[in-house]
Formats: C-alpha cells, sequence, structure tokens
C-alpha cells in the first residue's frame, strides 16, 4: 500500500476550515509543520489567537479528514497558539509589554459595556491569554466592584503602579486610588492626563491583549485613546434597541475615521428568557446588531441575552466567564473572545519590535 505525501495531508487541510476565521488552516498559514512516517501522520497546527475550548472540537475535525486518507492509519495532532503584536495608528508605537490593546466601546451608557468588558477580558484569559484589563471610565469606574477586588495598587518605586489582580487578570482603575463614594468633578483635560497615567505608569506584566474598558461617547476619553494610545482593535457593544443603535454608529464611524480598526459589533441583551418558564422574548427589537454589521461590512461577533444572573454575578463581583464557566452565557462570551482574538490575528501584524534600533554616532 503506497504512503500518504505530505503534499496530499496538506491538500486535505485545504478543505478543513478554522470555525473561528471562516477560512481553511492552510489559508490561514496555521500549518507548522506535517511528518509522514509510514502510515502515521503528524500535524502541527499554531493559531494566531487563543483557542483552549476548542482545542479538541479542531483537532476532530481535522483527524476526521485526514484519516480517511488512503495508506494512514495513524494522525497525531498539535494544537497551539503563538500572539503576536499587531499594527497600531500610524502615527503611534505598540506598547512595551502589552502586544495588544482592544478597546471596547458604546455610543451611549446603560447597554452592558462593562459587563461585555470584563467578560471578554476573563473570557480571553480562560482561553489561553495572558490579560489585562484598563477602566478608562475615569467618572464612573465599575472594573474594581466587577471583578470583586479592593484596596490599592502597591509602588514599588513611588511613580509607577503595580496591577492589581482578580480572576487571574491584571487589572487598573482610577477606582482602586480613590473611595468608592467619591464623586469625581474633573474637567476633560484631567480626564485624559489621568486615563494616559493608568496606562503608562502601571507595570503590566507581558500582555497578550489589554481590554480598555471606555465610557460611553465619543468625547475626550474616546479622542485621547484614538490620537494618543496604541490600539490594535475595537469591539462596539450595542443592544438591537434604534436608539442604542444610533449611538453606536457613531462610535464605529469614530474609530473608522482615526483608523483603528472595528473587530466587530457584540449584541447585548438581545432576547429576554423569563427566568420562570423560559419564554424568549427580544423586548428591545430584533436584529439591530446584525443589520449594523452588515451595513458597516464588520462582523457580529455574538449575541447576549438579557439575563438576571449576568447581572447578579457582575454585582457581587463573579462574572459568568467565572461563575459559571460552563454556562451557555460563558460559551458565548468565549466565543466573542475567540472571534475578536482570531479578526485581530488577521490584521497586519506590528515587525517594529524585529528590526534593531540603528543608533548613527559621530566618531
Amino acid at each position: 500500500m503506497a504512503s500518504v505525501s505530505a503534499q496530499q495531508v496538506e491538500d486535505t487541510l485545504k478543505t478543513v476550515e478554522d470555525p473561528n476565521i471562516g477560512k481553511n488552516f492552510v489559508a490561514c498559514k496555521a500549518v507548522k509543520d506535517i511528518q509522514v512516517e509510514g502510515d502515521k501522520v503528524s500535524i502541527q497546527i499554531e493559531l494566531g489567537y487563543p483557542a483552549m475550548s476548542m482545542r479538541e472540537q479542531m483537532a476532530t475535525l481535522i483527524n476526521d479528514k485526514v484519516a480517511q486518507l488512503e495508506g494512514v492509519k495513524d494522525v497525531d495532532i498539535t494544537i497551539g497558539w503563538k500572539i503576536q503584536s499587531h499594527s497600531v495608528q500610524k502615527s503611534l508605537k505598540p506598547l512595551e509589554n502589552i502586544k495588544n490593546v482592544i478597546a471596547v466601546a458604546s455610543g451611549k451608557g446603560g447597554v452592558g459595556k462593562s459587563t461585555t468588558a470584563v467578560n471578554l477580558a476573563l473570557a480571553l484569559s480562560a482561553e489561553g491569554a495572558t490579560v489585562g484589563i484598563l477602566d478608562a471610565d475615569i467618572y464612573g469606574p465599575s472594573q474594581p466592584r466587577m471583578l470583586g477586588v479592593s484596596g490599592q495598587p502597591e509602588s514599588s518605586d513611588g511613580k509607577s503602579l503595580e496591577p492589581m489582580l482578580g480572576h487571574g487578570i491584571q487589572a487598573m482603575s482610577i477606582g482602586f486610588l480613590i473611595d468608592e463614594e467619591t464623586p469625581m468633578i474633573w474637567r476633560g483635560p484631567m480626564v485624559t492626563q489621568a486615563l494616559e497615567q493608568l496606562l503608562n505608569d502601571t507595570r503590566w506584566r507581558d500582555l497578550d491583549y489589554l481590554v480598555v474598558d471606555l465610557p460611553p461617547g465619543t468625547g475626550d476619553v474616546q479622542l485621547t485613546l484614538a490620537q494618543k494610545i496604541p490600539v490594535s482593535g475595537a469591539v462596539i457593544v450595542t443592544t438591537p434597541q434604534d436608539i442604542a443603535l444610533l449611538d453606536a454608529r457613531k462610535g464605529l464611524k469614530m474609530f473608522e475615521k482615526v483608523e483603528v480598526p472595528v473587530l466587530g459589533i457584540v449584541e447585548n441583551m438581545s432576547v429576554h428568557i423569563c427566568s420562570q418558564c423560559g419564554h424568549e422574548e427580544p423586548i428591545f427589537g430584533t436584529g439591530g446588531g446584525e443589520r449594523m454589521a452588515q451595513e458597516n461590512d464588520v462582523e457580529l461577533l455574538g449575541k447576549l441575552p438579557l439575563d438576571m444572573s449576568i447581572r447578579e454575578q457582575v454585582d457581587g463581583g463573579e462574572p459568568t466567564v467565572i461563575s459559571s464557566p460552563d454556562s451557555r452565557v460563558s460559551e458565548i462570551y468565549k466565543e466573542i473572545a475567540r472571534k475578536t482574538a482570531a479578526k485581530l490575528a488577521g490584521q497586519s501584524k506590528d515587525y517594529a519590535a524585529k528590526f534593531p534600533k540603528i543608533v548613527i554616532q559621530n566618531t
């Protein structure tokens, strides 16, 4: 019986689609190595995004196809990932110790943006990445409460801050530095300066992703983020309601103007599920997120239900991804995280770090 060739295996992999990207593994440049020894085939896959919870599913997809090849009896598949730094706004360079900054924004308040941001960060961590979250909502910081973290950050040199830790992710917020009851009566310049300091003076430790939870709207903080902070991509959170979609569109257009790629849209509170009878009702309308995604040629990353447990869990400092890791809602958050990171993996990479710095000296 003739032995199978590595080329035949590669051709077969061209028919197997990565479910998070929608392209085959060869087109995604994820196939790193193919070894054939007699009737045994070894395949090494390296993704550009974390996918811990889908490793087995992907291995099964590949195995089912390759095992059908004549002459193959044993298939060994290794699936890993390597997260790289991606390009940012033309005038900026990526930050040291942070490979990618992902902004989570909404046009208006009350759409569940902060809840989505913290669960997105925790889901990326659960999928196998090193993650941080920056609470950029200076007037209404909510991440300390949502992560169940209290106390003040330490400073070893009196200038920089050590990030706080919550559920395995690094976090920084103005909420760690002031009393929870203290109102922030600051003008715009003070707010933007505070945001820059929180980002630049925190000793982030080798992050794959820093999720930035932005305040609602398109004001000072968003402008500072767009002009001074290197952002690899943005995620827009909306509800299906027309009024929320109007404002979400403004946020999306703002990122387009400042050349920050919009990775996709998350439709929150898409359907209410009755806790008593299970009846589903679209309280805020239907299809808004899908329409917005189609009209603006961006991806709908996922739809989340209006579920009382999501609110209760973040209020208690144990977000859904942590408190109910095997629930359907956690599955959706992890799917959103994988799609967000996969979309980012498809963007152009930043190669500045790979080139040596050239110093010209007069001798």
